[in-house]
């Protein structure tokens, strides 16, 4: 049977924002769905057993349910993961601060505003995880091209994509790790961050040669 594969949106977007990422795992042989959230206004819990819920749906008719999660819905992904027992599957992030965001808490600090802003994710985004040591098989895709709003808020250290820095990507106990030259939103377009996507949930590693 062929695999499915749930594609999460981040922070301040919603579905739409991966249609060109959707045909691409179509075209590769997946069956892709689209998990659209309010990412700001819906609480943690209720995305998290709503996810849960989509997962254990098309569990029944697969060997395997994959997520790939952009930036906020990466880190989100990892969170379903973490809590329930769930149909097997594998992960990848694209761009997520695993590690916690300093884009994130730079924002917060500018006040009232930015807490707003960030929503019922902030603890994940500003914190991240210490460690991933969940079943699944994690792969995390990072941008490196330094183009963003995070970037005009203040000074990376490092390699970016603007938004999230390579080394925030970076998680123990995960997988697999490589960067593309493309910046935060980037990823959701780039041809070779959807190749790279569909050689991990094949394979459960990256093209090194190529990465």
């Amino acid at each position: 049977m062929t695999d499915h594969v749930i594609l999460l949106h981040g922070l301040w977007m919603r579905g739409f924002a991966l249609l060109l990422l959707h045909r691409r795992m179509m075209e590769a042989g997946f069956r892709v769905h689209r998990f659209d959230y309010m990412s700001v206004a819906a609480s943690q819990p209720r995305i998290l057993n709503s996810l849960q819920a989509r997962i254990h749906e098309l569990g029944q008719d697969a060997q395997r349910v994959h997520l790939v999660g952009h930036s906020l819905g990466g880190l989100l992904a990892l969170r379903a993961c973490a809590e329930v027992a769930l149909p097997p599957g594998r992960v990848v992030c694209l761009g997520s601060p695993l590690k916690g965001s300093a884009a994130a808490r730079r924002f917060a600090g500018m006040g009232r505003g930015g807490e707003v802003l960030l929503g019922h994710n902030r603890e994940l985004l500003e914190n991240g995880f210490e460690r991933w040591q969940g079943e699944r098989e994690v792969g995390v895709i990072a941008g490196k091209v330094s183009l963003g709003l995070g970037a005009m808020i203040g000074q990376f250290a490092g390699d970016n994509d603007g938004c999230v820095t390579v080394e925030e990507t970076f998680l123990p106990g995960i997988a697999d790790h490589c960067a593309i030259e493309t910046n935060h939103t980037g990823l959701l377009f780039s041809q070779e961050a959807a190749r790279q996507v569909t050689q991990f949930l094949q394979q459960g590693r990256f093209d090194r040669a190529e990465a």
